[in-house]
């Protein structure tokens, strides 16, 4: 994508005419979990394929539109629906609405997710709060040329997940008896799920929990000076001496039945914030 800098400011300048507030807050939907944006005053609804350079959602579960209102008194620009490296976009492509956010103002970004389970202690339905994350695309959103406007070259990534916004995520499901664990997110390029074999590997890796995507958004995210973050539902149990074979839908199923939780949880974080 040549022109990154040129090509935010368009998508900005956009959606700036559409949505006079500034936002203060992003937050990116994952599978299964578009319901949030039910609880937005919303002030502007905008279809990605309106906005310049935004690629569309082909993902079922993905509505493909960009929400703009208030949730919990906040101003919050929502990602219902996000863009996934096994739908051919480049990594570029990927994150390029993380960075349109970044340009619009927006410094805190709540990224959410539908996983496997790693952990065996982590049933389906668990919310889990990330931690860390391993990145196995094979690939990185950082690679070419380095515009400074947009972040420096060599970002450092020891916290990529803002350790201030998971402390007030545990404090806010402790006081509202929402059940969380915490753990560490890796993804793989997809769309198949993974095998025993690999299942195995990611245990032996350290991971909680595997998914498609969120990883190239944190670290543009990251790359680009705003606090993260990342919420993981627990959709199928990844056991690799038990595994059982699963489907699309049924990991929607288990998403949509967990989603009360999730909104519950990211309204009173922003709250606090």
């Amino acid at each position: 994508m040549p022109q990154t800098y040129e090509r935010i400011q368009e998508a900005k300048s956009f959606i700036e005419e559409k949505y006079k507030a500034s936002p203060e807050f992003g937050v990116i939907l994952g599978t299964g979990l578009g319901r949030l944006v039910n609880e937005i005053e919303i002030d502007v609804e905008i279809p990605y394929e309106h906005i310049p350079h935004f690629p569309a959602a082909t993902v079922e579960a993905h509505a493909g539109r960009l929400i703009a209102g208030k949730l919990s008194g906040k101003n919050v620009l929502a990602m219902q629906g996000r863009f996934h490296y096994y739908e051919g976009y480049s990594m570029q492509q990927i994150v390029y609405p993380v960075r349109v956010m970044k340009f619009l103002g927006i410094h805190n970004l709540i990224v959410s997710n539908a996983a496997g389970g790693i952990n065996p202690l982590f049933n389906p339905g668990t919310i889990m709060l990330i931690i860390d994350h391993i990145n196995l695309f094979g690939d990185n959103p950082l690679i070419g040329p380095n515009d400074e406007r947009i972040g420096p070259r060599y970002p450092d990534m020891s916290e990529p997940y803002s350790r201030k916004l998971l402390d007030i995520a545990v404090k806010v499901a402790l006081e509202n008896k929402i059940p969380i664990e915490k753990g560490v997110y890796a993804s793989m390029p997809g769309p198949c799920l993974e095998t025993e074999a690999e299942y195995r590997m990611l245990k032996i890796l350290g991971a909680d929990a595997i998914g498609m995507s969120t990883v190239p958004e944190v670290i543009a995210a990251v790359h680009a000076g705003m606090n993260v973050l990342g919420i993981s539902v627990i959709t199928d149990a990844c056991l690799p001496d038990a595994l059982e074979p699963v489907d699309i839908q049924k990991i929607i199923a288990t998403a949509n039945k967990a989603e009360p939780k999730l909104v519950k949880l990211i309204k009173k974080v922003l709250k606090e914030l």
